[in-house]
């Protein structure tokens, strides 16, 4: 990867706001499970951030359309750039994935989903408790997976920052390329 070769800095910008707040939004969700007293409020917040998460996804995808990301660089082991290429779709379709099941859990609930001055959207699932039942599980369980999807990707970009050193991390991270190591 050359060192000029980066993300656009609105692709920048979104990852790392989205970075911060699916960590938000998993700390909320699991504060909401552990929690019985502080679960309402943390319900309100939870909400509008996954409609908001929602909302960013796609704006990203379509930067991504836009501004294709760097290439990776050639010498990365074929199993590599194809471990990355997965872990991005995982990504992108969890973040997809889990505020359209939030919002079907909520319809099956029998609750409304209510964007910010109080506007209900339609009811995306019937009202039905065994189907609420499930989404939630489903939710719960692929929130987990993004978490852990989360974790390999920070684990990768430090591999690709402290190991590699090949301009990987620092096409996103929007910093200069480190240089070569002495010796």
């Amino acid at each position: 990867m050359s060192p000029a070769a980066r993300f656009v800095p609105l692709a920048r910008l979104l990852h790392w706001l989205m970075a911060v707040l699916l960590l938000a939004q998993l700390l909320i969700g699991v504060a909401m499970m552990a929690s019985l007293t502080l679960r309402p409020p943390l319900i309100a917040l939870h909400r509008p951030l996954g409609l908001a998460l929602l909302v960013l996804v796609l704006v990203r995808l379509w930067v991504r359309r836009r501004h294709p990301p760097p290439t990776l660089p050639a010498d990365l082991p074929r199993w590599q750039a194809a471990a990355a290429h997965a872990s991005h779709v995982l990504l992108y379709a969890l973040m997809l994935a889990l505020p359209l099941l939030g919002w079907a859990l909520t319809s099956a609930a029998g609750n409304a989903v209510l964007l910010p001055g109080g506007v209900p959207l339609p009811a995306i699932a019937p009202h039905d408790p065994v189907l609420y039942a499930w989404l939630r599980d489903a939710h719960g369980l692929l929130a987990w997976l993004l978490f852990a999807t989360v974790l390999g990707h920070v684990a990768a970009a430090l591999h690709h920052a402290w190991i590699r050193r090949d301009g990987v991390f620092e096409a996103m991270a929007g910093g200069r390329r480190a240089p070569p190591p002495e010796g």
